[in-house]
């Protein structure tokens, strides 16, 4: 709203309101500044919530078998055997023997023709291929309409058959041009020749079309079918349970290729396929190779010495003339005196992964024992990020509360600098958890967690001192874990009996006291968690859900509701200073017309 005034009196009106209004808004500034501070209580105590549900999932992995019995493997000579151990391995020694490495089948085509290009379409050189290995298909061609003036149009594929014009099923194609259809006679060539102005040529390699005229934008060349030169063939391949791996009834995977795509493309996408094929063209030989990427014999349940690839179709077996008795082999070696056989060079036994790496005759010694270091480092990893949480959690609950700092109100922001502005809230977001019952009861039973004794352990660890953890004597530290010295009794537990070890971290049980100490903690967690979350809430949470939102909700209607109210006293102080204003122009008046007698 537009206000003149001061006219009569000439006093400033709208700066003596606004010095009037400072008074009436301290209140509202009070208010506005309660708010600000829940907001930051808010985020601190979720900021708290986050630290403890990080740790919470880094304590699940703790609750894992698999952080305590994890194994360190030994090979003798890994140029001829690598192994690796699961944590259900058994500690003992292996010896591997007279080993023989499985080998992939492979075909090998006879050499093709020196001027075969690989990059170039398979049917623009067919010149050096028995016509046999084609096959036609009909191709359903749409109408095409022109957006430009144009005498040249693609069709969808390429490779066109002879067949088209010598049997008269493409005699014609009929173009139609505002309204008037006309027909082109059709010829079928490699070479454009002169053409009349009623005929059309269509190029057999790559299926361009040019007409003996120019066709006008907005012309439509209507639908027609042709027949199209193509490749088909199939590929049976068989997994290690001798199951055909195709699609077809007969297990075969079948392959259609356009006459228009080369030598390259068509292994490539062969390479690609779900047949288990790695094909290629070697130009130093003008040969096709084609391997099983699995090794082993993998040939047919209904003939276990058959061959591992079955070629059929013209262009494998005429063209290419890949051999249809390819066979692979399998790995055949001698372990802790069983002889025995795998279909791969790697394989997993008793919990033992092995990857052989060439053949030999003498003896390799793989040896599985308990990673003592790695146990260690995952212990104390944990320990370390329990360490750092609670210091974290401690520097809130015990920060000082500065209260000469209030959260500043936006009048105030604006008389400071951004770097002073920061500064100053930080010093007002400090100490709003200060001694906050849920944390601090959260983080006293955490430690009663890591010192209270784990009962029905199998072994004779059922305390953490027993392992060479223990308290630090630095009251600073405020209930921070140490191993003690270099970790070496800590170590020693480890390899004497990891099950006890393992049980005293992660063992289950009805009762707190048969619990493991990280599944009392994450209890624990869960529980802080879910009280701050009553306090505080989560992002996604209405504020209705939580105490803290509910507060914010009451503050901002109370401000809300005194901000209306500044709006009506406002008003009233410029109607006030308006009927002084009235006055004094009466005043004012009635002054200059007495002047006037006495003139």
């Amino acid at each position: 709203m537009v206000r003149v005034s001061g006219l009569a009196s000439g006093m400033d009106i709208d700066q003596i309101v606004s010095d009037l209004m400072k008074a009436e808004r301290m209140p509202i500034d009070k208010m506005k500044k309660q708010k600000q501070t829940l907001e930051w209580q808010r985020d601190d105590y979720r900021s708290m919530n986050l630290l403890l549900s990080e740790f919470n999932n880094l304590a699940f992995n703790m609750t894992l078998q698999s952080s305590y019995s994890s194994k360190t493997v030994s090979s003798s000579d890994e140029t001829k055997v690598k192994a690796a151990a699961t944590s259900s391995a058994a500690n003992a020694s292996y010896t591997l023997s007279n080993v023989t490495m499985a080998t992939a089948a492979q075909s090998i085509s006879t050499s093709i023709d020196s001027s075969m290009d690989p990059t170039k379409s398979l049917w623009s050189q067919r010149g050096s291929m028995d016509s046999s290995v084609w096959t036609e298909k009909t191709v359903e061609q749409a109408a095409i309409t022109l957006s430009a003036d144009t005498s040249t149009v693609k069709l969808a594929k390429g490779a066109i058959s002879a067949v088209n014009q010598n049997t008269g099923t493409l005699n014609s194609i009929s173009v139609t041009t505002d309204g008037t259809s006309k027909e082109y006679k059709v010829t079928i060539g490699t070479k454009v020749e002169t053409l009349s102005s009623d005929e059309v040529f269509i190029n057999e390699d790559t299926g361009e079309m040019t007409f003996g005229t120019t066709l006008t934008s907005g012309s439509t060349i209507e639908a027609f079918s042709y027949q199209q030169n193509v490749l088909k063939f199939s590929i049976t391949t068989y997994d290690s349970n001798g199951k055909a791996t195709g699609d077809n009834t007969d297990g075969s995977t079948p392959f259609e290729f356009d006459g228009s795509t080369s030598l390259n493309t068509l292994l490539t996408q062969i390479s690609n396929s779900k047949v288990g094929i790695s094909a290629f063209f070697d130009e130093g030989t003008n040969k096709v190779v084609m391997t099983r990427k699995d090794t082993g014999n993998l040939s047919s349940a209904d003939s276990a010495d058959g061959s591992n690839m079955v070629f059929s179709g013209g262009f494998l077996t005429g063209f290419l003339q890949l051999a249809g008795d390819a066979k692979g082999t399998d790995a055949k070696f001698t372990l802790n005196g069983l002889e025995t056989t795998r279909k791969s060079n790697t394989f997993t036994t008793g919990g033992v992964t092995y990857t052989l790496q060439n053949n030999f005759t003498g003896d390799v010694r793989v040896n599985v024992s308990n990673d003592t270091q790695k146990v260690f480092d995952t212990i104390k990893d944990f320990v370390t990020k329990y360490n750092e949480l609670i210091e974290k959690i401690n520097g809130k609950i015990t920060e000082e509360r500065d209260r000469n700092y209030q959260p500043l109100t936006d009048e105030e922001r604006e008389k400071l600098t951004d770097k002073q502005a920061e500064q100053w809230d930080d010093k007002a977001k400090s100490g709003l958890l200060k001694g906050d019952s849920i944390l601090s009861s959260g983080l006293n039973q955490m430690r009663s967690n890591w010192y209270a004794s784990v009962s029905g352990v199998s072994g004779g660890f059922s305390q953490l001192t027993d392992i060479g953890i223990s308290t630090s004597a630095n009251y600073s530290d405020r209930g921070k874990l140490v191993i003690e010295g270099d970790g070496t009794k800590l170590k020693e537990a480890i390899e004497k009996d990891p099950q006890s070890v393992m049980d005293l971290f992660m063992k289950s049980g009805s009762t707190t006291s048969e619990k493991g100490i990280v599944r009392r903690l994450r209890d624990t967690i869960t529980q802080t968690v879910s009280k701050v979350e009553q306090r505080a809430g989560r992002s996604t949470w209405t504020s209705e859900q939580f105490l803290l939102g509910r507060n914010l909700k009451s503050v901002n209607s109370q401000i809300t509701s005194f901000e209306s109210r500044l709006t009506q006293v406002e008003d009233r102080y410029y109607r006030q200073f308006t009927a002084m204003e009235k006055a004094i122009q009466n005043a004012n008046a009635q002054s200059a017309q007495l002047s006037q007698y006495f003139s």
